[in-house]
């Protein structure tokens, strides 16, 4: 065991302990995943991260650095949130991108880049592994476990793009703010509930906060159903979704866990191909840890 660096970052807020928390660990080389596993469970946070070099092929591909990204229980190829920090942190202990304003990480997925807009990072969204409408079945088990009727769903999709997410939107931001989710019908399943404020797919401009969606996302954890803070991965394939179908103008924000006393919000650009999530990112904790 030795002293490694280590960030406590908040992420999708500028105000420290309104958004979702990340652990970097920003020395990982030597780490079994094992010991980045038991690190991650006992941190008691959604993810934990492991900062290393970029293997010899991502190097070669423009890799600044590799992360290694756990969950409780296990570990991840890509997670949104994780990214942000990640970069955060290293940006913040003297990391300097191999190409100014554009950082590459490499992680489970491949590489993601990041860039930096004004006072936000943001990352491209990873291709979705799986898309499409959802089963039926599906449809229906998560209408009961949401505690909703099968026609309170107005769209359903595939949001795969590592984590295994069933994206469902509801009629009303008001509606998915008021769900109490049945974990024991929700059992296995990552679900994302998206629901617009004001008509589907517009940003009111009469929303006085500029908010255009309420996200909420459940997951198995904890014993139980867990429901994370604020998701990047989520938004990132929500985004997807809803742009491609028309549900969502290219440019947007999302507020995630109002429900939980948090303040997230989220970000989205589509720009050309691609579609960038982002959000502010601030320190909450700085030293090291024994490990």
């Amino acid at each position: 065991m030795r002293q490694r660096p280590y960030l406590q970052v908040d992420v999708f807020t500028p105000e420290p302990y309104r958004g979702n928390p990340l652990a970097v660990v920003l020395d990982g080389e030597g780490l079994t995943a094992e010991a980045m596993q038991q690190f991650t469970n006992w941190t008691n946070l959604s993810e934990a991260t492991f900062v290393l070099p970029p293997t010899p092929e991502g190097r070669a591909a423009g890799a600044d650095y590799r992360v290694r990204i756990f969950s409780p229980g296990r570990e991840l190829p890509f997670a949104g949130h994780p990214t942000l920090g990640s970069c955060h942190a290293w940006l913040q202990s003297g990391g300097q991108p191999l190409v100014a304003g554009r950082v590459v990480q490499e992680c489970g997925v491949g590489l993601v880049a990041l860039r930096q807009d004004d006072d936000r990072l943001a990352f491209a969204a990873p291709p979705l592994i799986k898309s499409g409408p959802l089963d039926e079945a599906d449809v229906a088990r998560i209408a009961q476990g949401l505690g909703v009727a099968r026609s309170d769903i107005l769209h359903h999709a595939w949001c795969d793009n590592g984590p295994n997410w069933r994206g469902v939107m509801l009629r009303s931001g008001a509606q998915v703010l008021a769900l109490k989710p049945d974990g024991a019908i929700l059992a296995g399943l990552d679900v994302g509930v998206v629901g617009p404020r004001g008509k589907v797919g517009v940003v009111g401009s009469s929303d006085a906060d500029g908010i255009a969606f309420d996200v909420r996302a459940f997951f198995p954890g904890n014993n139980g159903l867990a429901e994370d803070p604020v998701t990047g991965s989520l938004n990132a394939a929500l985004a997807q979704w809803l742009i491609g179908a028309g549900l969502a103008p290219a440019r947007y924000v999302a507020s995630q866990g109002t429900a939980l006393g948090r303040a997230g919000r989220v970000h989205v650009e589509q720009d050309g191909s691609d579609i960038w999530v982002g959000g502010h990112t601030v320190t909450c904790i700085s030293g090291t840890v024994r490990l």
